[in-house]
């Protein structure tokens, strides 16, 4: 079986990277640019970092903010219907995994119509055409959005998120600058490195990983466990690492999928609107703990990049314990709650679990699993 790796055809890192997005336009081609920003970035003046660019360089452009933390359906349509009107040729995602998820969904049913119902993306869709170009400008450190074949948007009327993976959505260029991070609160911060965490740790142990992506993942959790205290505090150098963290991660678990701790967090954003950051942080060393029987000896290699000490003198019990246990320091360290005590209604269980069950993440899961199981995993965080 030949393993396939999508990676977007250009990407900029480092500070000052968003002055490259007017020449990419233009040596591009493109004469108008859609903005797809949340109202948060719009207040603050985040995206203004970027319509300055644009101004500086006389690029017309219209901005579209009907954006929520978990986008809709009715963002993804009414966002269509704008882009339409206004005429432009490429699209421009600034924020995190909203802005980018909903990005992602308009240009590909710009492109491709015949998938207008937005239900019809969810799972693997057999488009056509790629999407309208995407120029990706990533506002936090964690969903690496910028460099995924993934999106994410939610179904309201069901309470339920629709997980849809289209190499046709991967953005043309991302613009990684730490300096569009530097306002991040300290919870989104920790919030969103946590979730990069969690695509690294499963994009390592999930079914389909092979060399190639366990490269990507295993630097992405040293980077990690190395720079998200100081991204928290607003270091410099934090933030500096955790732009290019995620980011490698994201090279990854994009192309060998996750696991069930995206399953169960999932749900919790759907029904709650849960941060999914903190979703993922919670569950992940719960997961982990019963993940362990079937990762071999990845949970050594993890325990090192995660930056313990004496892994090769462990034995597998112990190296898997310092895992799990680094993992729940760091999450500890930042903030992040320990369980879902104060999220998850005890009755909505059955439905979460069935809900993690069904969802697009939980085939790739190193450890089979069953709803019965999911249910006590819930309730064990209870």
């Amino acid at each position: 079986m030949a393993n396939r790796f999508v990676l977007n055809e250009t990407s900029y890192h480092g500070k000052g990277a968003i002055q490259e997005i007017a020449s990419e336009i233009k040596n591009r081609g493109f004469c108008r640019a859609f903005v797809c920003s949340d109202p948060d970035l719009l207040k603050f003046g985040v995206t203004g970092k970027v319509t300055d660019v644009l101004d500086a360089a006389g690029i017309p452009y219209e901005i579209y903010s009907n954006i929520k933390a978990n986008p809709t359906i009715e963002n993804v349509q009414t966002g269509v219907a704008a882009f339409e009107k206004s005429g432009a040729d490429c699209l421009i995602a600034i924020g995190g995994g909203s802005s980018m998820d909903t990005s992602k969904a308009i240009g590909i049913i710009a492109a491709n119509p015949e998938f207008a119902d937005v239900r019809s993306l969810e799972g693997v869709a057999d488009t056509k055409n790629p999407s309208v170009p995407i120029i990706a400008v990533p506002t936090t450190a964690g969903t690496a959005a910028e460099v995924t074949i993934n999106y994410v948007i939610t179904d309201a009327e069901k309470n339920r998120k629709m997980v849809c993976v289209d190499p046709h959505d991967i953005p043309v260029v991302a613009v990684v600058d730490p300096d569009m991070m530097s306002s991040m609160p300290r919870g989104l911060t920790a919030a969103t490195g946590m979730d990069a965490l969690t695509h690294a740790i499963e994009g390592y142990i999930t079914k389909a990983a092979w060399e190639l992506s366990d490269m990507f993942h295993l630097k992405a959790i040293e980077i990690i466990a190395r720079s998200l205290r100081g991204a928290v505090e607003n270091a410099p150098e934090g933030r500096e690492g955790m732009a290019l963290g995620q980011y490698v991660a994201g090279m990854g678990f994009s192309n060998v999928g996750l696991g069930i701790v995206h399953s169960m967090a999932h749900p919790l954003g759907a029904l709650y609107d849960t941060p999914h950051g903190v979703a993922n942080a919670i569950i992940l060393p719960t997961v982990m703990e019963y993940n362990a029987p079937a990762t071999g000896e990845k949970y050594r290699e993890i325990a090192r990049a995660m930056g313990v000490d004496g892994v090769d003198n462990m034995t597998q019990e112990e190296y898997r314990r310092a895992a799990v246990d680094a993992v729940r320091k760091l999450s500890q360290d930042v903030g992040i709650p320990a369980d879902l005590k104060e999220i998850v209604r005890p009755e909505d269980v059955p439905f979460l679990a069935q809900s993690a069950y069904d969802d697009a993440c939980r085939p790739g899961n190193p450890r089979d699993t069953s709803v019965e199981e999911l249910t006590a995993l819930y309730q064990s965080l209870l």
